[in-house]
């Protein structure tokens, strides 16, 4: 089946400009080319790419609060949302891709090259991270929320939020996670998907504990999947 939400209509929803649009077109390109040969994500899902990655990715890019500096996008995979970010945020945030797999930094790295990108990749799991502040930090497809939290709370400040796109499972997610934690949050509405939510969060800590004491993951990273 085509993708009958191509590159035009993700234009029209976002209000990129063309020099951005021609940059994504390169990416989703070497995406196409590299996926052929790596499986980077389901077959299935490129036939919907730019609905189901690219503009679910950029839905992100409004919530970052107009002063943030950094981002950090735990579990990369194939660049979504980090990659389309980085772009969407150019020249006004450094984005650090944080993945495990060695083939999807190398391929991160390329699609960076290829876009003029300028971002920061760390091969390495979320938990081997050095703990380092952060204004943002996204999540898509990356682990349960319980211990996604355990890894984001080591890049987050006082002032800094999670944005994580999160999908129908969110509900039981967030009951399992308060178990442990404390934070103040938003769910937003996906706009690509009618059974996602956008989970913003900030005021991150585990409960009986402050910040500083927190442990610095919530467990070992499960190894990538496509997404």
């Amino acid at each position: 089946m085509p993708d009958i939400f191509g590159p035009e209509a993700f234009a029209a929803k976002t209000g990129v400009s063309r020099e951005t649009l021609a940059r994504l077109k390169a990416y989703a390109g070497l995406l196409e080319d590299w996926n052929s040969r790596h499986n980077l994500v389901s077959r299935g899902s490129l036939e919907q790419m730019w609905q189901r990655h690219f503009w679910d990715s950029a839905q992100l890019a409004p919530l970052v609060p107009p002063d943030a500096k950094s981002l950090v996008d735990l579990g990369s995979g194939s660049g979504f949302p980090g990659i389309v970010l980085a772009e969407l945020l150019r020249d006004r945030v450094q984005v650090t891709l944080c993945e495990a797999t060695a083939k999807k930094c190398a391929f991160l790295q390329a699609a960076a090259d290829r876009m003029g990108l300028t971002v920061r990749i760390e091969n390495a799991r979320m938990e081997d991270l050095p703990p380092r502040m952060a204004d943002v930090v996204t999540a898509r497809a990356c682990a349960p929320l319980e211990k996604l939290l355990g890894y984001a709370q080591n890049f987050m400040g006082p002032n800094s939020v999670c944005l994580f796109l999160k999908g129908q499972n969110l509900g039981s997610e967030l009951t399992e996670a308060h178990k442990s934690w404390k934070m103040k949050l938003r769910q937003i509405p996906s706009l690509t998907d009618p059974s996602g939510v956008i989970l913003e969060l900030g005021e991150l800590s585990r409960h009986g504990r402050t910040s500083s004491q927190a442990p610095r993951s919530g467990g070992r990273q499960p190894k990538g999947r496509r997404r």
